[in-house]
């Protein structure tokens, strides 16, 4: 399992992921907006309370070539709140891992007392490490005159 740092930015990585499909859903596939007293500029909605894409394509508008037809204004409505319930989600994620941060709640000098027990700490594990170090050293030496003597026997 990974670190709660490596957590939190992997939520990050997804929360940013996240947000971009949302404003690129919003961006490609919202309905249009009618203006009082001005004629529609968004493709006819007839076809897309039918289901019937292929005419929706056809009228679309020439700025927008290629994208998909926009979402009838519910399905819209209930994606938005679909996307949003995800980024909200993923928040509270985020949240829950940086308050199990280590060091919330504690003082600037509990958190100075405690590295310093940690590298006190880590310096007895090295001194420790380097004795094997030095031991298995000793032995491959000792292997190794094994089988040179071994290889001189006849």
């Amino acid at each position: 399992m990974a670190d709660r740092l490596t957590q939190l930015q992997d939520c990050l990585d997804e929360i940013n992921t996240l947000m971009y499909a949302t404003l690129n859903y919003i961006q490609t596939r919202h309905p249009y907006g009618e203006i009082p007293g001005q004629p529609s500029q968004g493709p006819d909605p007839a076809p897309l309370a039918n289901g019937d894409a292929s005419q929706s394509a056809a009228n679309q508008p020439e700025d927008r070539p290629g994208t998909p037809p926009p979402e009838h204004p519910e399905a819209f409505k209930a994606a938005l709140h679909e996307l949003a319930q995800g980024l909200v989600l993923k928040e509270q994620q985020m949240e829950i891992l940086i308050n199990s941060l280590p060091g919330l709640g504690a003082s600037e000098s509990d958190q100075e007392r405690r590295m310093q027990e940690l590298a006190a700490e880590l310096q007895e594990v090295e001194k420790e490490r380097a004795v094997a170090e030095e031991e298995k050293e000793q032995m491959v030496e000792t292997l190794g005159a094994l089988v040179v003597k071994v290889g001189r026997i006849p």
